[in-house]
């Protein structure tokens, strides 16, 4: 129990990690969470400090997701005696409790007083290590989108919704806590987006070229 514990906390604490706020302060000198829309994402640090900064910023993100989540290894769940005695079941609960800590830990950083981002580019690389197939099928739909609409928000939604939709139908399965999982995944990116739902209707949300450099 001791160990679960730890892994949880070892979890947040490496979503915590603030990409967006040490790149921008280290070398740019500003706070990104004081421009643009004022979150610690790639989104925003590709507005307002273009693509060198975005890129690493989105790589750490996912990356820290990914780390995260893959701590379960070494949990008894991943054990093959555990494995074998109840089964994969426990192994996938334990991954989505680390996807929520590590989410948490990025949108609640402990490093950047607790004011991070939306928690898309973590989320995507905890996702990853909980059920790789749908997720690529996701990044896919996330580019797509981003393509025809330039927009990374209808994009991210567009990606989380279709998640439960791919586990499903195209991919069959039928293990419950992973299919609500998915479900709350959409949800969620619904209800943390929802400022931008309004700028979509409105016609104002900005738009996202990512072969264009940013205006100076």
């Amino acid at each position: 129990m001791i160990v679960t514990i730890l892994l949880i906390v070892a979890a947040y604490l490496l979503g915590s990690i603030p990409s967006a706020v040490w790149i921008g302060k280290k070398y740019y000198g500003i706070d990104i969470r004081e421009h643009g829309s004022k979150n610690a994402g790639a989104t925003n640090t590709l507005r307002v400090l273009g693509r060198r900064a975005a890129l690493p910023v989105f790589g750490i993100d996912v990356l820290k997701g990914y780390a995260a989540v893959t701590l379960s290894q070494v949990s008894m769940y991943a054990s093959a005696d555990y494995i074998a005695l109840h089964g994969t079941g426990p192994l996938i609960n334990f991954k989505i409790v680390l996807v929520v800590a590590a989410v948490l830990g990025h949108i609640f950083p402990i490093f950047a007083g607790f004011r991070g981002g939306k928690g898309v580019a973590t989320l995507a690389g905890s996702v990853l290590a909980v059920f790789p197939p749908a997720v690529l099928l996701c990044l896919a739909t996330f580019l797509v989108v981003l393509m025809i609409s330039h927009y990374v928000s209808l994009s991210s939604m567009t990606a989380g919704v279709m998640f439960p939709i791919y586990t499903v139908f195209v991919y069959h399965q039928t293990y419950v806590p992973l299919i609500v999982f998915g479900c709350v995944i959409a949800v969620l990116l619904i209800i943390t987006h929802r400022k931008n739902i309004k700028r979509l209707i409105a016609g104002t949300e900005s738009k996202i070229y990512l072969w264009r450099r940013p205006k100076s």
